[in-house]
């Protein structure tokens, strides 16, 4: 299971020098995937401690492998991040969120989150909830479907899309599902610069995983447990993620902004990595 699991850490470099790790500091990473940030956190200083979170129980086994030298100095939780409650009197001096989707969750074809392969429509972070994407393709009402891919899609041609997978539907899997998007869309939208069904499946993906709904919950009660001075880094992928994030930060009285420009990977990191490319750093800072 563990061997699976890879996730190259975006903007590693600026996120630890942003949260500015003390020694005996103890940190929050509300996104665990493999344990890549959070291995860096761990040895930035001495005697940290870290709670590591996760839905993806692949990706809770895989951090505790990966960190397994500093066995006594992290503790896991697998859930949604908004619904975490630390335990009595625990504040963090740091906070990190990488709101990615890991290369794990992509490349593995039958997770369902990406349309190289042909996989089963699934895209659940959490395999123990209920929601499925092949739930809202097959089942969701049209202009539900429109609805959804342009509000987490920002798919101009939502309409059009949502009617062709009315009409084909059933849907199987998710080279089924991306063939007829492209096949209903106009060659010049057919040869852009992105697949025409990429924008479809991250609105699926959002939608089955209540990513924006999550986001916003944690966004209001995460600086909560935070130390006064204690700093919350979040990384995000997408406009929508984004836009949330700056003005979240921008309007919460308890936080004090430290990224006045948003931080984006360096030249030689998206070469490095080119799922770096969409990636923004915001850091605030928690005031008294």
């Amino acid at each position: 299971m563990t061997a699976q699991f890879h996730h190259v850490p975006v903007l590693a470099e600026p996120a630890i020098a942003g949260l500015e790790i003390v020694a005996g500091g103890v940190y929050l990473d509300c996104t665990v995937g493999g344990g890549g940030h959070s291995a860096l956190i761990l040895e930035a200083a001495e005697n940290v401690r870290l709670v590591g979170i996760d839905r993806d129980e692949v990706a809770i086994a895989a951090a505790t492998d990966n960190l397994a030298g500093y066995a006594n100095q992290v503790t896991f939780w697998r859930g949604n991040f908004c619904e975490y409650k630390p335990t009595s009197n625990l504040l963090f001096d740091g906070i990190l969120a990488d709101l990615g989707v890991s290369s794990t969750q992509l490349d593995v074809a039958d997770r369902g989150f990406s349309f190289r392969e042909s996989g089963e429509l699934d895209m659940r972070m959490d395999n123990r909830q209920t929601l499925t994407a092949a739930e809202i393709v097959n089942h969701y009402k049209e202009v539900e479907l429109a609805n959804l891919i342009f509000k987490f899609g920002e798919e101009r041609l939502s309409r059009r899309i949502a009617s062709q997978i009315v009409e084909r539907r059933p849907f199987k899997t998710t080279l089924e599902l991306a063939n007829a998007i492209a096949a209903c869309v106009p060659s010049s939208y057919r040869h852009g610069r992105i697949h025409p069904a990429t924008r479809t499946f991250q609105a699926l993906r959002i939608a089955v995983n209540r990513e924006l709904e999550s986001l916003e919950k944690w966004l209001a009660i995460a600086p909560n447990w935070l130390k006064t001075g204690g700093k919350i880094a979040v990384i995000t992928f997408h406009s929508l993620e984004d836009r949330i994030v700056k003005h979240t930060f921008r309007e919460d009285d308890r936080l004090q902004v430290l990224t006045k420009k948003v931080i984006i990977a360096t030249d030689e990191e998206n070469k490095a990595n080119p799922r770096a490319r969409s990636a923004k750093l915001r850091i605030a800072q928690k005031i008294g």
